[in-house]
């Protein structure tokens, strides 16, 4: 038996997900929570230790690379959890979102230098709704790499312009980052408001960093600074707005020093050429 792609993304439209009992079970059902768990953007915790890890680029972090990975190990069983949720048809479902374009994936990656092949340690998965990210599950086989993924997924939706990034169930670990919990109604309310609006080219760069100039320069797409980012998008009916997924691609691809200048990275030495330290910046400044 297999879930229907249209009521699926229907239901997540309408603040519904689907849940199984266990891994092995056939059956799958629907959830609507009283109370949701969602991480305002903006408000992303960064312990001192998270974010040195970040800037390092410790692991190397990836999107949509192993979506099939990451959902199959997020539905095995681990150490710090004996059943999932996940099962195979809801498995195989967002398999098919993810060849569609709809669910997403982040990776973190280490090397191993007795396989000397890099190992897929950490990661998440979910799917965009419009302008909401609905995080579905994620993983980590080595210390901080889930935190690392999450905050990848972040900046991310900050640069692409999603304002909404639902997490479904309040844990100790979403609200040690940050996740608060609101209401059903609430949430709702906030989904009504951007879920239809559209995907755009990747090109369509939102900035959070605050920069003298306001607007990222630096070549033919790089738009929408501070003053017309994450706000102007929160603030749309959704018939005239556009998120893209893939925006911090071209930005992290255009990390030169004509670039750097432009959005006030001037640490010596070329100090924000990695991706780990763009991110930190990205996470450390508000819209």
């Amino acid at each position: 038996m297999t879930i229907d792609l249209d009521l699926l993304l229907k239901a997540y439209a309408s603040g519904i997900f689907p849940m199984a009992d266990a891994r092995d079970d056939p059956d799958t059902f629907w959830v609507e929570p009283k109370t949701r768990a969602i991480i305002p953007l903006d408000n992303f915790r960064m312990s001192r230790s998270l974010r040195k890890t970040i800037r390092s680029d410790r692991f190397r972090v990836s999107t949509d690379s192993a979506f099939a990975d990451v959902i199959r190990i997020c539905a095995s069983e681990a150490d710090d959890r004996q059943e999932t949720w996940i099962n195979a048809e809801i498995e195989q479902a967002f398999n098919q979102l993810h060849q569609l374009g709809h669910a997403h994936s982040v990776e973190c990656w280490l090397w191993n230098a007795e396989s000397g092949e890099e190992d897929l340690v950490g990661g998440l998965y979910g799917l965009a709704i419009g302008g909401a990210f609905c995080g579905e599950s994620m993983f980590s086989r080595a210390s901080d790499a889930s935190k690392v993924a999450l905050a990848w997924l972040v900046a991310r939706l900050k640069v692409g312009g999603f304002p909404l990034l639902d997490c479904q169930f309040m844990t100790d670990h979403l609200a040690s980052l940050g996740a608060v919990e609101i209401s059903q109604k609430a949430y709702l309310a906030m989904l009504g408001k951007v879920r239809n609006y559209a995907p755009s080219s990747d090109s369509a760069i939102r900035s959070p960093i605050r920069s003298s100039g306001g607007l990222l320069a630096g070549g033919a797409g790089l738009a929408a600074g501070a003053g017309a980012g994450l706000g102007a998008a929160a603030g749309g009916d959704g018939d005239s707005v556009s998120v893209s997924f893939g925006a911090l691609d071209i930005l992290l691809a255009r990390l030169d020093d004509d670039v750097r200048g432009a959005v006030g990275l001037t640490e010596s030495s070329g100090g924000f050429s990695s991706p780990g330290k763009l991110i930190a910046q990205l996470l450390t400044q508000t819209s």
